[in-house]
């Protein structure tokens, strides 16, 4: 019998869950069963329910099982595994589970799939391909390929990538950098982990493209420090590519030369912002600059700097591959290409989605998340981090893209989505991202450092013990006033979000507040 490869992921999702002891498990039965089994540790496909996830490769593709626990394994063995045999846990083929087939893995296409850590896989399945593209053109023509493909920033801010990346290519200065904001710490968001940790290269290949672009040689990517794995995994594939002389003074033998190093973050939620992100690669607090000047202008060391994070770079080498109008021809409106939407909270079905921009959070919530985990309604969703606002039900059906949302005072940001039941206290809720502000912000500005201790103390005294019905009307409207001051005064998104969710919430769940649906007091 020749080998047979079968998969388990070393993602931390999995490893939490005990996917290091199935694995053994499995390479101690095959043993005693003398099977030759070539185990690969892969990425996660992101069906978080289902993890630890083992997959094993027949002739009729993979086979997915899960979740399986240790004791589950002998098992699975004896029901014949290793050629995809009938099991409780067996899941079908892994291509035809309606969670992967109903999406558009764009960016995602290796994730799950491949060995993270080696590199004949990588090429394989397609790595490298948009490097060499790009090696074969003059600067300016990958910069038009970008700016063609309609792709805009995915941390939250939905810049266009092409018009930075021009920029930065047109400023004239001694030394240039790309950087990578992999500091993810957004509630709800994890897409910049799976691909540390799932597809290391395929960011390696996008700094390395924006460098080409822009004229920079040095590369940094900040990590968020609660990422030890990320962090791990993506040294690796750093040393590895730097071996096989993709990072370093002779690029693919092209005489470009691009040096890459990996930074660990400070900690910091502010350190997410790119001013104080900076501030934090210099080795001083993070605390946020004013702009201008702009990065792309002055950025790090005072350089020219192409900003991004971790998503955003990673689309950049299969827009070089496949060509901007493959790449555009996805999403709608204004919104090009896809997003990968990571589904949190109470919920059924938790996980990584890719979909081209326009899908509805409905679809999102209830056909691929499945509805809540407790069964009970969905009462609010809310999109794009701790400082995203709360969409109710009448807004479910909106496309997901940037303009659409903004139009309702809500945000993508990094595509993360926490659903919540109808047990939540949506009064509760607003003041944690208040006291959240208040905790995390960097003290730079007062409206940010300061409005949201008052803001944490107003909602108290709307919603709290001590609420009373004769100040409550006043107090609403301090709020609201308190409000406009941090969403038009505050120095970075911080302190301007942080309105968001308190207003969303007292605006379409009035009721949470002791108020009316018209917004008066209940009383």
């Amino acid at each position: 019998m020749s080998s047979v490869r079968v998969f388990v992921p070393a993602d931390s999702a999995a490893l939490a869950v005990g996917a290091d002891a199935v694995a053994a498990c499995l390479l101690a039965g095959a043993a005693r069963r003398a099977l030759d089994v070539q185990l690969v540790r892969n990425g996660s496909r992101a069906m978080m329910w289902l993890e630890p996830l083992v997959e094993v490769e027949t002739p009729q593709g993979r086979v997915a099982y899960g979740p399986v626990a240790p004791q589950d394994v002998e098992g699975l063995l004896d029901s014949g595994l290793l050629q995809g045999g009938a099991h409780a846990l067996r899941q079908g083929l892994t291509q035809e589970l309606p969670w992967i087939r109903k999406q558009e893995r764009l960016t995602f296409a290796r994730v799950g799939v491949t060995d993270p850590l080696c590199l004949a896989d990588y090429a394989a399945h397609g790595g490298l391909a948009g490097l060499r593209r790009a090696l074969a053109l003059e600067a300016p023509a990958i910069v038009q390929q970008v700016l063609d493909s309609g792709l805009r920033g995915r941390g939250g801010a939905a810049f266009p990538a092409g018009i930075k990346w021009r920029t930065v290519a047109t400023a004239q200065a001694p030394r240039k950098y790309v950087v990578c904001n992999a500091d993810e710490g957004d509630s709800g968001s994890f897409s910049d982990r799976l691909v540390l940790e799932g597809d290391p290269f395929m960011l390696i290949e996008g700094m390395l493209i924006a460098g080409l672009a822009t004229g920079a040689e040095h590369g940094l990517v900040y990590v968020r420090s609660e990422y030890p794995r990320a962090l791990a995994v993506f040294g690796e594939a750093l040393a590895l590519a730097r071996t096989a002389g993709i990072v370093g003074a002779d690029v693919l033998g092209s005489g470009r030369a691009f040096d890459l190093q990996l930074r660990k973050a400070a900690g910091a939620y502010v350190c997410g912002e790119e001013t104080a992100m900076l501030e934090s690669l210099e080795g001083r607090r993070g605390i946020v600059h004013a702009k201008p000047p702009l990065p792309a202008l002055q950025g790090l060391f005072g350089m020219p700097t192409v900003i991004h994070n971790v998503i955003t770079l990673a689309s950049v080498p299969l827009i070089l591959d496949k060509g901007a109008p493959f790449y555009r021809d996805y999403g709608v409106g204004r919104s090009r290409g896809t997003l990968p939407i990571q589904l949190a909270g109470n919920i059924r079905r938790g996980g990584l989605v890719e979909k081209a921009f326009g899908v509805s959070l409905r679809t999102l919530v209830e056909e691929f998340g499945g509805g809540t985990a407790s069964g009970r309604p969905v009462k609010a969703i809310q999109v794009g981090g701790p400082l995203g606002a709360y969409v109710p039900p009448a807004q479910w059906d909106l496309p997901l893209d940037y303009e659409a949302y903004a139009a309702v005072g809500a945000v993508v940001g990094h595509g993360g989505i926490v659903v919540h039941d109808d047990t939540a206290d949506m009064s509760r809720l607003a003041r944690y991202a208040m006291a959240f502000c208040a905790i995390e912000s960097c003290g730079k500005c007062t409206p940010c450092r300061i409005g949201s201790t008052r803001g944490v103390e107003v909602i108290e005294r709307i919603a709290g013990p001590q609420a009373s019905a004769q100040t409550r009307p006043q107090q609403v409207q301090l709020l609201r006033d308190l409000c406009d001051t941090m969403l038009h005064g505050s120095l970075c998104a911080m302190g301007s979000m942080t309105p968001l969710p308190v207003l969303s919430a007292l605006e379409h769940y009035p009721q949470d507040f002791g108020l009316a649906a018209d917004g008066r007091d209940a009383a």
